[in-house]
């Protein structure tokens, strides 16, 4: 599972040929959710509150570049890095 980006102690991966809807997975110490690609919303899983509202920030201004990289992930293509929260 690549790791496409990291900011504050939270890592964000992508898994290749994942399952539907299109999401990535966020991990936060011993936390994880599995947050979806279009509505930042948690789908599975937890974050602490605001890991998950940087969490739902970062995926909100990378929305394209997550859908492409989804993309690229069920085509077996290598995954780009995205930049983090600043």
């Amino acid at each position: 599972m690549p790791r496409i980006s990291a900011f504050y102690g939270i890592s964000i991966y992508m898994y290749y040929r994942d399952h539907a809807p299109p999401h990535f997975h966020a991990i936060y110490g011993e936390y994880e959710a599995i947050v979806a690609i279009e509505t930042s919303e948690v789908l599975d899983g937890v974050l602490p509150r605001r890991a998950g509202a940087l969490v739902a920030e970062w995926g909100q201004a990378h929305r394209d570049e997550l859908s492409d990289a989804w993309a690229q992930a069920r085509a077996g293509q290598p995954l780009p890095m995205i930049d983090g929260l600043e």
